[in-house]
């Protein structure tokens, strides 16, 4: 059997091991066979992912994930790295958004930097694994979750609709708006330029729009519906 590729799973994720030696394209395939063989097992299973043995790219990094879901239709929902209290919090996150909307079962992840000027739309909740550049747009009718920087615009949530909520690793976004209400910010974003990385929550607090640091407790407001 190869050793190019190791899959290990635990709780609520998987461990895949790279060989830090062979050529990446080779272990792309051999990622792609090892998941198509499996794809049957998974059956759509919503995982955490951590990528162990070699040090990878972004752009690497980002053709691994892609892979792996295309070929096994797994809905990655984080990608675990070193910092595995930031990871929790993120996995937390999620996990209290399906709970928070129920009946949204189809949220939609889409994989990499929204870049370029790109607008990004969705009729569910959409989640993010990479950054949002300067200039470029993510729409949702629901919930947003950046796994990476908000530098450029969120919508979130229609004006009469239930109140939603946008969650980011970095947050420092052009504008943003949720449920028609726009968040105002006397403070200058500056960018490339990043601060320290703090998640943060975006969410509707006595008709205006707030920010707070993402902590178990804002989860659990959001959770409880007790946005207001």
């Amino acid at each position: 059997m190869s050793q190019t590729v190791l899959v290990k799973s635990f709780q609520n994720g998987l461990q895949v091991f790279l060989d830090p030696e062979m050529p990446f394209e080779e272990v792309l395939q051999e990622v792609e066979k090892k998941f198509k063989e499996s794809a049957k097992f998974f059956q759509d299973a919503k995982l955490a992912l951590s990528l162990e043995g070699r040090i990878l790219s972004s752009e690497e990094e980002h053709s691994v994930v892609n892979t792996i879901a295309m070929s096994s239709g797994i809905n990655i929902v984080c990608l675990i790295d070193k910092e595995e209290s930031k990871n929790q919090i993120y996995l937390n996150a999620i996990r209290n958004m399906e709970l928070t909307r129920p009946n949204d079962s189809q949220g939609e992840f889409y994989h990499g930097c929204v870049k370029d000027g790109a607008t990004i739309e969705s009729d569910s909740s959409i989640v993010i694994f990479g950054d949002v550049y300067p200039d470029c747009t993510v729409i949702s009718k629901k919930d947003i979750i950046v796994l990476g920087g908000l530098y450029g615009k969120a919508v979130a949530g229609e004006e009469q609709d239930e109140e939603h909520i946008v969650i980011a690793l970095e947050m420092a976004p052009q504008k943003l708006k949720i449920n028609g209400m726009k968040f105002r910010t006397d403070k200058p974003v500056k960018w490339p330029i990043k601060p320290k990385i703090v998640p943060k929550l975006a969410r509707i607090q006595n008709d205006k729009i707030i920010m707070e640091v993402l902590t178990k407790e804002a989860l659990a407001a959001v959770t409880r519906g007790s946005l207001c």
